[in-house]
This record gives structure tokens, sequence and C-alpha cells, in this order.
């Protein structure tokens, strides 16, 4: 019989590039036919042939109170009714908004725009427009979006400015990106102690998320405020993934280090398009229609998206929320990392409030170097053992992973249970 999924891939790729509107959704790292899916409730979804799977990509980390969240839907069809966008303000978007400088350390005011990707590159034009400056700093294996100038990858040394890793990206504007190490506090300052008058701006996701899991030292974190400061510089912090996911004032207040400007995305819009950035009111003055740096977006602020936004912002600050979801992951990244001990597979994980990291290497990695030393074939052996399991994990041996609201004792012992049996499976190879 058939598969719909291989059906559907196979109709998808004469007409969608790939089969896919995103490349991580082809499983081309890992092989096989992606899922198509028709449907979602609660930690679980289901598929185009009806088999149901615990879900922990969740939209790639939005869906924290998890899928079809009943609130979140109703506050979508309430909005939808009254209509589905105006090109102009509305009463909600100004709630969202106070919201958001009310809970995000260091924004005092905030421009409302359609993804993470359009918050990165706009927060960048901002820190540039603001500092007059043309140079920027990122770290290797961390993804602020699919703009040009991010889409740059390390050059030859370690004090190089980038190279394009994307065709269509000019030269010219990869040189003004210097890529170096993530978590190297060292590089990090003599990269300013070089450059550091020309350098608009740091952009760093605070967790990184886009090279599987790797959390922060506090010392680079706060080299990368200090040398700001010290230099002039706008401190980026890109919490399009971590916003209200590692706890309730995002990575800055799990850190308790403030950033000059904060990008969002992901959890703000609840599973709808909706990006922000904000941050500190002098920098953001610099913005049209007040300031020289332009920005705009014909369907920023949405009213269908902001309100499954304020939906969800409203049910995570019930009390204890956080707390539960931080003890379920690690729940899950502790039951993992037992199983594949006493199967004998040389793994690890680890979790950050609702996020998590898997990887098939003894230790949790604190570089892009030290994540690619782990072993791509093992992981990919463990997707699929998993995805015939009923477990959905993101298609990648690169990506975190995401727990939700409604993954509970049952879903978390499912998952664990599986994961012995698949663990078994690796040794008996």
């Amino acid at each position: 019989m058939t598969s719909l999924n291989d059906t559907l891939f196979t109709n998808a790729q004469r007409v969608i590039p790939g089969g896919v509107n995103s490349p991580v959704r082809a499983f081309r790292s890992v092989g096989g036919t992606p899922r198509f899916f028709e449907r979602g409730s609660g930690a679980r979804v289901w598929d185009a042939d009806g088999k149901s799977y615990i879900d922990y990509v969740g939209s790639w980390g939005p869906l924290i109170l998890g899928h079809a969240y009943p609130p979140v839907v109703e506050a979508v069809q309430a909005a939808a009714a009254k209509g589905l966008s105006f090109g102009a303000p509305t009463a909600a978007e100004v709630e969202l908004a106070e919201l958001l400088c009310q809970r995000v350390p260091g924004v005092e005011q905030v421009r409302l725009v359609s993804s993470g990707t359009e918050a990165t590159m706009s927060a960048i034009r901002l820190a540039r427009g603001f500092t007059g400056r043309s140079k920027i700093v990122k770290f290797e294996g961390c993804y602020h979006g699919h703009a040009d100038s991010l889409l740059v990858k390390a050059g030859s040394g370690a004090l190089t400015f980038g190279n394009p890793s994307s065709a269509g990206v000019p030269a010219e504007t990869a040189a003004h990106t210097l890529v170096l190490d993530y978590n190297n506090t060292a590089m990090l300052e003599a990269a300013f102690a070089k450059e550091g008058d020309s350098i608009a701006c740091i952009i760093v996701e605070a967790v990184a998320g886009n090279m599987n899991l790797v959390a922060p030292r506090r010392a680079f974190l706060d080299a990368c405020r200090a040398l700001c400061s010290r230099h002039g510089s706008v401190l980026i912090f890109d919490e399009v993934m971590t916003g209200f996911r590692v706890g309730p004032a995002g990575a800055q207040g799990l850190f308790g280090i403030t950033a000059d400007v904060v990008t969002l995305g992901k959890v703000i819009g609840g599973g709808m398009p909706l990006g922000a950035f904000g941050g500190r009111r002098d920098i953001m003055q610099s913005i049209a229609p007040l300031g020289p740096v332009y920005q705009a977006g014909t369907l920023s602020g949405n009213p269908v998206a902001v309100a499954a936004g304020l939906a969800t912002l409203g049910a995570i600050a019930a009390p204890g929320f956080f707390e539960q979801l931080g003890t379920r992951t690690k729940q899950l990244t502790d039951g993992l990392t037992a199983a594949a001990q006493a199967a004998g597979v040389a793994f690890s994980a680890q979790a950050v409030g609702g996020m998590f990291g898997l990887y098939f290497r003894a230790t949790p990695p604190q570089s892009y170097a030290e994540v690619m030393t782990c072993d791509v074939a093992a992981f990919n052996h463990f997707f699929h053992a998993m995805l015939n399991e009923g477990v959905y994990l993101a298609p990648s041996a690169f990506e975190a992973g995401f727990v939700s609201a409604p993954h509970g004792d049952e879903e978390i012992n499912a998952t664990l249970a599986a994961a012995r049996r698949c663990f078994d499976q690796l040794t008996q190879k």
C-alpha cells in the first residue's frame, strides 16, 4: 500500500523546490520521506497516513502550549471574524507592544514584524544606522535568519571576515561580517581590540539553538556586554527562539544580562507569523518615521497573529508555568541520558528551560567545532527508530528540540520507553 506521505512528497517536488517550503523539512540530512501533518492536539500530531506522534518539534518552538490550544484557537477565530488585515493600527498591537515592554528586560519600545528573519535583519540595519558603522560580529553555528549579511561562514583564519555561505550573497556584503567562535571569549576580545571602533553590533543567540542546543559560558556573555558598552557597539540578543522559551523574561532574565536590542518571534506569535525587535528608546527612535533607518511591512502587527500572541503570553504568565516546563524538559533529558548509558551508547543531553539538545557524544558540546564531532550516523539511525516508535524529533542532528506544556508523564514515559528500545537497536547494529 502506497503511503500518502510518499505520494504527497512526490507531488510536492513537482511544484515546490525540494518539495518543501523550508529546507530542514525535506529530511535531506536524515534520509527518508518527510511527514505531511494533517492535525495536532496537545503534545501530538497526526500525519497524512493517520499515524500519531509525540511531537518534540512544536513548529520549531512556538507551540509552547501545544497544538490547537483552545484559548489561542478561540482568540484567532474571534480576531479573524472581525477582519484578517487592515494595514492600519489596531488597539491589540498596542496591547502586545505594552506587554513586551513590561516583560522583556531593556525593551522600552518595540516594532512588530512578521518573522524572526525580518526582526534580526531590521535590528542589524538599526544598529548600523544608529552607530554609523558597517561591520557586525556573529558567531559560527548561530543562525539569525536568511538575510544576506547573516548567511556567512567563517573565513580561513580566526579573525578574518566571512565568506558567503549561500549562493546569491555578494562577497562584498559578507565582507562586513566578522564570524567568531561561540563561547570563545579570548577570540571576541581580540576581535574588538583590532576592529572595535568599526563594529556596529554583536548579534548572538544567548542560548544557541541552531547548531543543536549549545549553552553559553557566563564569561562569554559578560564579555559580549562589556565590549559593546566599551566600544559603543550595540548588543543584540537574538531571542527569536529563547524568548519566553527558557524563562518568563527569556535569556536576558535567565542570565541577568540586558542587551541593547532584542529580537523576538516564535512564542510571541503562538503559532502565527509574528516577530518583533525592541530595545533602548534612544536606539529605537532611529527607526522611521522618527529616524533615518527605514523599515516597513504590510502585515506587521497583523491582528490575527497578534491575537494568538496575546492569548499565548497570557496563558504562560500563570504561576509556576516555567518551573513545570523546565522540570518536564529535564525529566526527558535525564531519562534519555540514563537510557543511553544503560545501553552503552555514547550520548549526552541537556535542557535550558523548555529547550533541549541531544548529542551522540560523551559530553554536551560548547562550540560549533564540538557539535561537528557528534556521531551524525548514530543520530540518523536513532531518529528513524524513534519515528517508527511514534516520536517526532527534529529531522537533523543540528537542531534543538522543544517540550510544551501538554508533555506530561504519559508522553515523557512513552518517549523514554521508546528510546530504550532504540538505543538497544544501536548497540545491536
